[in-house]
């Protein structure tokens, strides 16, 4: 079913504005006519003249004018397919001067500014790519004094005394280096652009926010394909109209360039260079020989045995129900091995017994599960029973506050035993009532204890009351389960109960659970791996009981404990994961904001927790088991640069609804090379990876001709087809024949 589109941008050629920066005067003259001519001749009124003058950024750049950066500034990650881009909060910024530092207003003129990469080692200045830059004067950028090094060719008459005296941050730029990776004049129209953004507020992973607006974008042209550090620099190109053809004044050894904005990152070549290999290693078989379609479920790896001893095949339907065996030693002190499986399994785990022992507990024994055919334990239960008391002991806050609650709880009930007894009320039981303040409370209390005064003091046998029937512990226990009883022992609870039940509730997410209780062999989750499983509820409840049990130290503690779990579940109802996914590989620190969606047929699943248990590893829990899960790219704002496999993901161009859907085909075609090896500017291997857009080997007019479009494209088109596309997964369920249900115990 379509959905609407979360973000919605329009890519706009050029934003020229209606003057360029400069003094301007303007000059008003007043005229009186009618229709025999003019009336004011002998008297005319004088002429009016203002002046003004318009302003830009020149040599310095304010830093509120930079919206966002990408790579993000800082950031390590793998952009060897990136252009790094810079976005301005001013849409016009690009396009408020000239080349020629002249107030010409072509229709379509070239951005002032261009946005170089270089990397750690090319600039003499800045050895080590991290922004250093030489503070100079505006004089001094447009005259060096140095021999050979050259700087932007300005009027004499646009740059004033004060103006000249300024200081800005400049670099040089060896010559051979500037000619590899400048842009050239018939490039520079195509690598600036408008985004116009209209959509509500849309965070990025790299903290851009695209919010509605129209942006002025620039975008470099080269890739940081080197390992390395690298460094990006804003250049004003002010002043070297027709100095970027590919050629500079002889004898020329440096150009000298005002850096009005930089940043720094680094491209690195670790195992999360090609994400889309490992993507598809991750739901790829571990063994290309077994066609199991469960392979990517949470358990050991095992060999279906080949003979029909019952006893390999007993352990191989273990191992293939997520169990692994585990030292155990007896009660009589002797040591063998026991079953051991945690929360998460990958088959639906049967419910528990229903004649299984009611708690509270005080030890796991109950928990254990013998299986008398092969003398051995299941020990998961007991072991999570175990495991949840101890985390609810380790926590002084929660010990603190289930003890609080136990006592009063249990002061309540003692208060009302002690003044309590059981009356009848045509034959129904009804509440406990307090009896001596009933009877001092009757209407004919006075006369009785007037009579009584009067009376004997000492009556014979026959007139004595009847002694009290004797009161034993189970009579009196009985009688908190009234009605009064227990209205007033619920109120006690729930008013103690939510502090707990949300540490329960939290617990029930595995917050706190040791990782190994949840992968308990290393092999069941190898590096470069993905597995996916469902939650034993039965494991769940155990683990939560444990925790629940702590701190019941009577018998009257052990009978009101069912009314403080109740309590528990009525403030916080308690949302249990259904299934889960964990991930152990170098995608989890590249990308941490990764996106994950489950869905169970057109339902999209809820997200109940996300974590990173390892800096390598991260689990994910749903409230259901899903039949799909995608797992996608983070969005990194809009980025530009070419798709995995070197290639170019064609993206329509026709007008209308469709306009920037991918087309499902790449540029080169297959059997045709790369976007790296057809259009990249010529040099050594190790060289600047400058990408050529128009001439001989240029981007712009194959491209182009494969999307029908001609032999040209414009700046909004070009920057379309270069957006990054998101890579994706999917992971679909096997088919229903391989769904199994646990049925060995």
């Amino acid at each position: 079913m379509p959905t609407e589109p979360t973000l919605r941008v329009n890519f706009i050629d050029h934003l020229i504005p209606r003057a360029t920066p400069g003094r301007y005067r303007v000059t008003v003259h007043q005229t009186l006519t009618d229709a025999e001519g003019e009336l004011d001749t002998p008297d005319r009124l004088p002429t009016t003249e203002e002046t003004f003058e318009i302003r830009a950024a020149r040599f310095v750049l304010a830093q509120p004018t930079v919206h966002a950066l990408y790579p993000p500034p800082g950031s390590r990650s793998s952009y060897g397919r990136t252009l790094a881009h810079i976005t301005f909060n001013r849409p016009t910024l690009p396009w408020e001067r000239n080349q020629a530092g002249t107030r010409s207003e072509p229709e379509a003129r070239p951005p002032w500014v261009a946005l170089l990469v270089f990397r750690a080692g090319e600039l003499p200045d800045d050895p080590g790519a991290a922004g250093a830059t030489v503070l100079r004067t505006v004089a001094e950028l447009r005259r060096p004094a140095e021999p050979g090094v050259i700087g932007p060719e300005l009027p004499d008459g646009g740059v004033s005394e004060s103006e000249a005296a300024s200081r800005c941050a400049t670099i040089d730029v060896p010559a051979g280096l500037f000619t590899a990776v400048a842009p050239h004049d018939d490039e520079m129209y195509h690598l600036a652009h408008v985004r116009k953004v209209a959509a509500s507020n849309a965070a990025r992973a790299d903290g851009e926010v695209l919010a509605p607006g129209e942006y002025a974008v620039v975008t470099a042209n080269r890739f940081p394909r080197t390992p390395g550090d690298y460094v990006a620099h804003l250049v004003s190109f002010e002043g070297f109209e027709g100095r970027l053809s590919g050629t500079l004044p002889p004898g020329t050894t440096a150009v000298r360039l005002a850096s009005l904005h930089r940043w720094t990152f680094t491209s690195s070549d670790g195992p999360a260079s090609d994400p889309g290999a490992l993507l598809q290693n991750l739901v790829g078989p571990g063994d290309p020989a077994d066609p199991d379609p469960e392979r990517l479920a949470l358990r050991l790896p095992a060999t279906r045995p080949g003979g029909s001893d019952p006893a390999e095949r007993t352990a191989y339907e273990r191992l293939r129900l997520g169990y692994v065996a585990v030292p155990h030693r007896l009660l009589s002190g002797e040591l063998t091995y026991a079953w051991y499986r945690g929360p998460g399994t990958p088959v639906t785990a049967p419910g528990l017994p229903a004649d299984r022992p009611e708690g509270p507990h005080t030890t796991s024994d109950h928990a254990l599960v013998y299986d008398p055919e092969h003398g051995l334990f299941d020990v998961g239960h007991a072991a999570a029973w175990t495991l949840g008391r101890t985390i609810g002991l380790a926590d002084p806050d929660y010990t603190t506050a289930l003890t609080r609650a136990r006592r009063e709880l249990a002061n309540q009930a003692s208060a009302l035993m002690c003044g309590a007894r059981a009356v009848t009320d045509g034959g129904q039981d009804g509440p406990p009532a307090l009896g001596p303040l009933r009877e001092l409370a009757a209407a004919d209390f006075r006369r009785t204890l007037v009579d009584g005064l009067a009376g004997p003091q000492l009556p014979d046998g026959g007139g004595r009351r009847a002694a009290a029937a004797p009161r034993t512990r189970s009579g009196m226990r009985a009688l908190l389960g009234h009605a009064g009883s227990a209205a007033v022992l619920r109120e006690t609870a729930d008013r103690n109960a939510e502090r707990i039940a949300a540490w329960q509730a939290r617990l029930g997410l595995l917050q706190g659970l040791p990782f190994h209780h949840l992968v308990p062999d290393p092999r069941m989750l190898p590096p470069e791996s993905l597995r996916m499983f469902r939650i034993d509820p039965g494991w769940i409840d155990a683990l939560v009981a444990g925790a629940a049990d702590v701190a019941v130290h009577t018998s009257l503690d052990a009978q009101l404990a069912p009314e403080l779990a109740r309590a528990a579940r009525r403030r916080f109802p308690a949302t249990t994961a259904a299934a889960g996914m964990l991930i152990h590989s170098a995608l989890v620190p590249a990308w941490p904001d990764v996106v994950i969606t489950a869905s169970l047929g057109e339902r999209t699943l809820t997200e109940l927790r996300r974590t990173l248990p390892d800096p390598r590893i991260m689990m994910v829990l749903w409230d259901d088991v899903p039949d799909k899960v995608v797992l996608r790219e983070p969005g990194q704002g809009i980025h530009y640069g070419i798709d995995a496999g070197d290639r170019i993901s064609l993206r329509d161009l026709t007008p209308g609804p469709g306009l920037g859907t991918p087309l499902e085909t790449f540029y080169p075609a297959d059997g045709q090379g790369t976007v790296t090896e057809l259009h990249l500017r010529p040099g050594p291997e190790d060289g600047p990876a400058v990408l050529r857009l128009f001439g001989e080997g240029g981007l712009v007019a194959p491209l182009a001709r494969a999307l029908g479009a001609g032999d040209d494209l414009v700046p909004g088109q070009l920057a379309i087809e270069l957006v990054n596309a998101p890579l994706q997964q999917e992971i679909i369920s096997p088919a229903a024949d391989h769904v199994r249900t646990e049925t060995l115990r």
